[in-house]
């Protein structure tokens, strides 16, 4: 639980801290003049595209009540990122990591919209069961269907009276 806490920490260090990654490492590791203009306009993508994952988690209701990520975040996550270092150091690889990070990058936002939408469809139907449960108990002395136990439920009923002539 400690390590998906901090991991939903540092999931928003990453989206400021990563993009900028690989124009370090364009320039300690040397990179040429044209990977410098396609990191230019990738990075503030990258950035966004991250900071928009990280909203989605950030968002879902079971993050927010156990502060913790889900162990597929991480995982997607951990990956994705691990090809984001790794494309930063241009070596020969590099293009294998962008071509993994692309992908991996696509894959942790169609989970985490998954789970966003799994997890308040969840919220949502217990939200109605209980509301069911609670109209539909029997209702005892002057207590309404929809007040709670010990809550009395006044309704007033107003009346138009016409004017007199």
């Amino acid at each position: 639980m400690i390590f998906r806490r901090a991991f939903r920490t540092w999931m928003l260090i990453a989206a400021v801290v990563l993009p900028i990654w690989p124009l370090v490492g364009w320039g300690l590791f040397g990179g040429g003049g044209w990977e410098f203009l396609v990191l230019i306009v990738s990075m503030p993508i990258l950035f966004l595209t991250m900071a928009a994952v990280a909203g989605l988690i950030w968002a879902r209701p079971t993050v927010r009540s156990e502060r913790a990520v889900s162990w597929l975040d991480v995982g997607v996550l951990t990956l994705w990122h691990a090809c984001i270092v790794g494309f930063g150091l241009f070596g020969p690889a590099s293009n294998a990591f962008a071509v993994v990070g692309v992908l991996a990058g696509l894959a942790a936002f169609w989970v985490v919209l998954w789970e966003f939408f799994t997890d308040a469809t969840k919220r949502a139907r217990e939200t109605m069961a209980e509301f069911e449960r609670i109209a539909t108990r029997p209702t005892t002395g002057r207590t309404a269907p929809l007040a709670r136990d010990g809550e009395e439920l006044i309704v007033i009923k107003e009346v138009q009276i016409p004017p007199k002539d």
